[in-house]
C-alpha cells in the first residue's frame, strides 16, 4: 500500500470506531467522549496497535494521526470560547483565580511529597509534582458541552481556572528548569512574565479592535467560505502565538481566539461549518489519538505502586485544590465539587510536561512510565465523574453538539 492508502484506511477505521464507541457510551448513559478514549486505548499500542499492523508500513503514520488529533483539541477550545462572552468570563475572575492557583499548588505539593516517600531524588520528586499540577480541560469541556452546562457557573469557572492553571504551571516549570540548569532565576521569571503579558496584550488588542473589522471585510468579499477560512487561520495564529510568544499551551491561545470571535456578529455565518469540520473529523481523532500516543505495556511492574500513589494523589490533589478554591470564591459545595472534578484530567498537557522531564533527564524511564499511566487514568475518569455530578441538570440552549 502507498502511504496515502495506509493513512486513508487508518482514518476510516478510526472515525468509524470513534463514532461507534461514542454511541455505545451514550447508550450506557455515559458521555460519548469516554467511549472514544477507551476505543483509542484498544486501537493504540497497548492492545491492537493499529498504526503498526501489517498493512501499515509507513513510519510516519502514528505521528500524522497524533498531529491531526492536536488539531482536534484546538477546535474544541476555539468553539468553546466562541460560545462564551468576555463579560461572562470576567464575572467569574475570582473563582477562576482561586481554583486555578490552588488547583496547581495542592497537587504539586502532594506530588512532591509522594516522590520523596518513594525515595526519588528531590529534583525528580519536585518535577513529579509539577507534572501533576498540569491540567488539560479539553476532555472536561467536551463533556460539559454534551451535558449542556458549559455556560453554567461551573463551566465558566472551569475555563477561567484552566487559563490560570496553564500560566502558573508554565511559570513554575520554566523557573524550575532554569534553576536546575544553573540559570539566573530572577531574569528567567521576568522574561516569562514579559512573554505572557506580551501575548495576552497582543491577543486582546487584535481581538477587540482588528478581528471584528477583518471579519466584516472578509464577509463582503466574493470568496467561497472566506469567513470559515479566516476563522481557522486566526485560530491557528493564536495557537502558535500562545506557544511561541507567550510560552503557553496552544489550546489557551485558541480558547482566547474563540472568545474574541464571540463578539463578532459574523460568527453565526461560519460556526456551523466550523463545527462540521471539527466534530466530523478532527475532534474524534483527537480523543482516539490520546490512546494511540500512550502504551500501557511500557508501564513497568516496579512502577505500579508509584503509579497507584500518584493516580490517587493526582485525582484528589486537583479535586480538593480547585474545589476548595471555588468554595473560597463563593461557590456552593456541589458547584465546587463539580468544578474540582473538571480539573482532574491531565490529557495531552500532562504528556508534554512528562516528556520534558524525560528529555531533560529529570525522571527515569520507570518514573516516566508511571506518569504516563497517571495521565491516562486521570483523563479516563473525568467524563464519567462529571456525568455523575450532573445527574439531573436541565438542558441549556447550547449550539455545540456531541461527537455523535
Amino acid at each position: 500500500m502507498s502511504p496515502f492508502i495506509q493513512l486513508a484506511t487508518t482514518l476510516i477505521i478510526l472515525l468509524f470506531a470513534a463514532k461507534a464507541a461514542g454511541l455505545i457510551a451514550q447508550k450506557l448513559g455515559q458521555p460519548s467522549v469516554l467511549g472514544e478514549l477507551l476505543v483509542g486505548i484498544i486501537l493504540g499500542p497497548t492492545l491492537l496497535d493499529i498504526t503498526h499492523l501489517p498493512f501499515a508500513t509507513d513510519a510516519h503514520l502514528t505521528e500524522i494521526i497524533i498531529e491531526l488529533g492536536e488539531m482536534g483539541v484546538l477546535f474544541i477550545m476555539f468553539l468553546a470560547g466562541m460560545e462564551l462572552q468576555m463579560k461572562e468570563m470576567a464575572g467569574h475572575f475570582k473563582v477562576s483565580a482561586f481554583s486555578g492557583i490552588l488547583g496547581v499548588i495542592f497537587p504539586v505539593l502532594l506530588g512532591w511529597g509522594t516522590g520523596l516517600l518513594f525515595n526519588m531524588e528531590n529534583t525528580a520528586a519536585l518535577f513529579l509534582g509539577l507534572t501533576m499540577g498540569a491540567t488539560s480541560v479539553s476532555i472536561s469541556v467536551q463533556t460539559l458541552m454534551e451535558l449542556k452546562v458549559l455556560r453554567s457557573k461551573v463551566g465558566l469557572g472551569l475555563l477561567g481556572a484552566a487559563v490560570f492553571d496553564d500560566i502558573l504551571v508554565i511559570i513554575m516549570l520554566s523557573i524550575f528548569l532554569a534553576l536546575v540548569s544553573g540559570g539566573n532565576g530572577v531574569v528567567e521569571i521576568l522574561i516569562i512574565f514579559g512573554k505572557i503579558v506580551l501575548f495576552m496584550g497582543l491577543s486582546m488588542a487584535i481581538g477587540i479592535w482588528l478581528l471584528p473589522k477583518l471579519a466584516h471585510l472578509v464577509a463582503r468579499l466574493p470568496v467561497s467560505q472566506g469567513l470559515l477560512t479566516m476563522a481557522i487561520t486566526i485560530m491557528l495564529i493564536y495557537g502558535i502565538g500562545a506557544e511561541v510568544i507567550g510560552g503557553m499551551a496552544a489550546i489557551t491561545g485558541t480558547f482566547i481566539a474563540g472568545l474574541m470571535f464571540s463578539r463578532s456578529p459574523e460568527k453565526n455565518r461560519f460556526e456551523p461549518g466550523l463545527m462540521a469540520i471539527a466534530y466530523g473529523f478532527f475532534v474524534p481523532i483527537f480523543f482516539i489519538s490520546i490512546g494511540i500516543s500512550i502504551n500501557l505495556r511500557e508501564v513497568q511492574v516496579s512502577a505500579l505502586w508509584l503509579l497507584l500513589a500518584i493516580c490517587l494523589v493526582g485525582i484528589l490533589g486537583k479535586w480538593i485544590g480547585s474545589g476548595l478554591g471555588a468554595k473560597i470564591a463563593g461557590f456552593t459545595w456541589l458547584e465546587s465539587t463539580q468544578l474540582g472534578a473538571g480539573m482532574i484530567s491531565r490529557g495531552e498537557v500532562g504528556l508534554i510536561v512528562g516528556a520534558v522531564g524525560l528529555a531533560e533527564g529529570l525522571v527515569t524511564n520507570n518514573e516516566f512510565s508511571a506518569i504516563i499511566g497517571m495521565v491516562l487514568i486521570t483523563t479516563i475518569v473525568t467524563p464519567p465523574l462529571l456525568k455523575s455530578l450532573f445527574p439531573n441538570t436541565p438542558a441549556l440552549k447550547e449550539k455545540i453538539p456531541s461527537n455523535n
